[in-house]
């Protein structure tokens, strides 16, 4: 009988923040290499069923079946990808008036400073001066940012589809590794989680799609009966940002107040903001607990955590993570004894009828 040692509780607590900070370092440092795998992962799962229907009706060899559903599933991801970017050219075309039209707004500024604190027209010009010196300055550091940040997409994209591609053909493989870790008394134990995160992820993503088409639909018909020029373009542009939780929404808003400031009147950024606002409390008290809140019963206050140490972590790629990693997570704290309790506390709290 193997015997197990009780150690103190401030012992015990050591070790786990010792674990966790070196965790994290390692995820920080190995950005590169895990947030792809991970993404690899989740879009494995999501399209294992189709890949197990083409391998079982129609008789595809796995890896035929696995170059089936990941081209048609990054097809669809770069055809959505072309879409916005021919919408995002259109901009092109109203670049003159968008340029009126902040020079306009430059102006009102102006006069505001000038008669509220007194700095003088030459004064305000003199510090734009300077400010845009420094900014050509670093003109070259920028753009070999924004570069290295095109080559390190790239890379990242064909890590993401060499991953997704690896994992939905070795998947099975990947599974009996799991239960060889395991005792054989455990082996349904093991089974029951693979299967269970499958399902949670698959529904996740799902359920984010749907949110996306439907506050895509919503801002477009919005955005279309108030006039707003490229309605479509800054629906889809909602629709994207609003996957990112709590942030994505208000960073949409600005956006869009800004382009129909640029291609509009003021009282239509104020019928944006208005509508938006609305679209967003619907989303968040309809389409969020139906659609995708009900599939990973994670608690508010957790998931808030979570997607901030996701975004310390990992910046924009973490906090897309942060939900599905913690639920993944808390469907395996509920099938271990030790850990039920964290698992608990990581659960919905239930209210008592």
């Amino acid at each position: 009988m193997r015997k197990f040692i009780s150690l103190p509780f401030y012992i015990k607590l050591a070790c786990i923040l010792i674990s966790i900070v070196i965790l994290g370092y390692l995820a920080r440092i190995g950005d590169t290499i895990i947030v792809p795998l991970i993404l690899g992962i989740l879009f494995a799962m999501l399209l294992t069923p189709m890949s197990t229907l083409l391998e079982k009706k129609l008789r595809f060899p796995r890896t035929l079946a696995g170059i089936v559903c990941i081209v048609l599933f990054f097809g669809g991801l770069a055809t959505g990808l072309y879409l916005l970017a021919s919408q995002l050219s259109m901009l092109q075309e109203d670049w003159p008036a968008f340029k009126h039209q902040i020079l306009d707004g430059v102006e009102v500024v102006q006069d505001w400073v000038n008669h509220q604190f007194g700095i003088q027209y030459n004064e305000q010009m003199n510090l734009l001066n300077k400010t845009a010196s420094k900014s050509v300055d670093s003109g070259t550091l920028i753009l070999g940012t924004a570069l290295m940040s095109l080559s390190s997409i790239a890379i990242f994209l064909v890590f993401t589809f060499l991953y997704t591609f690896f994992i939905l053909i070795y998947r099975g493989h990947i599974v009996r590794f799991l239960l060889y870790l395991n005792a054989k008394e455990d082996h349904p134990v093991v089974l029951e989680i693979v299967a269970e995160v499958q399902y949670v992820v698959k529904r996740y993503l799902i359920g984010l799609l749907l949110q996306m088409l439907i506050v895509t639909t919503l801002v477009y018909i919005a955005l279309a009966i108030i006039g707003v020029k490229y309605s479509l373009l800054l629906a889809i542009i909602t629709g994207v940002f609003n996957v990112l939780p709590y942030i994505g929404i208000f960073s949409s808003m600005f956006i869009v107040a800004l382009i129909t400031f640029a291609t509009s009147t003021f009282s239509h950024v104020l019928f944006v903001f208005v509508a938006m606002s609305i679209i967003h409390m619907i989303d968040s008290n309809v389409i969020v607990p139906k659609v995708v809140g009900s599939k990973v019963k994670i608690n508010s206050l957790f998931a808030m955590m979570a997607i901030v140490c996701g975004e310390l972590i990992w910046g924009i790629s973490g906090m897309f993570l942060a939900i599905p990693l913690l639920a993944i997570v808390k469907i395996v704290m509920d099938r271990v004894d030790e850990l039920k309790p964290w698992g608990f506390l990581l659960g919905e709290e239930k209210v008592e009828k």
